[in-house]
């Protein structure tokens, strides 16, 4: 696992995470972004998925971004975090990187779900991707190679202390 700032609809990998809205139909912040990069080809795809339920992921083609796949997830609302959403969270990571397995897919990059308009707090936030991440790659022989994709330098800073508290199995990048 390592972490890195970077636009996340530039990266060449097999699939990146999109933090999705229940319509998959496009949104703001993270989800507008991935709709504009893959193309109008993505919006029919999703289209034909029905939507997707908090806390599950579906996938469809890249389309015109570098990454073969799209991942969606629908993250949480924050409303204080006892409402569920701290294991509607990690069911979001854990269901994106079961749909990764699934499909073979070996490299994997996340944005930080549910931390934008959805007002998950980057650490508490961060700490829950770190946390089901890292168990899971522990469970699954350390595969898919996990990417947390940032998008500001205090969100890059939040995830490099997590995962170097986290220990070993975190690398710097």
């Amino acid at each position: 696992m390592k972490a890195i700032q970077a636009d996340i609809t530039t990266l060449r990998v097999d699939a990146i995470v999109n933090a999705s809205n229940q319509s998959l139909l496009g949104g703001g912040g993270v989800d507008g972004a991935i709709h504009r990069a893959a193309g109008p080809e993505l919006l029919q795809a999703c289209r034909e998925l029905g939507g997707c339920e908090i806390g599950d992921a579906k996938i469809t083609p890249g389309f015109r971004l570098p990454a073969r796949f799209v991942i969606h997830t629908v993250g949480p609302v924050w409303h204080g975090g006892n409402a569920g959403e701290p294991e509607k969270l990690a069911s979001c990571y854990r269901r994106s990187l079961e749909m990764a397995q699934e499909h073979g897919l070996k490299t994997i990059a996340f944005p930080a779900i549910s931390t934008g308009v959805y007002g998950y707090p980057i650490g508490e936030a961060t700490r829950i991707a770190v946390g089901t991440v890292s168990k899971y790659l522990s469970q699954h022989g350390n595969e898919p190679d996990v990417t947390f994709c940032c998008f500001s330098p205090h969100d890059l800073a939040v995830y490099r202390q997590v995962l170097e508290e986290h220990g070993p199995m975190a690398e710097r990048s």
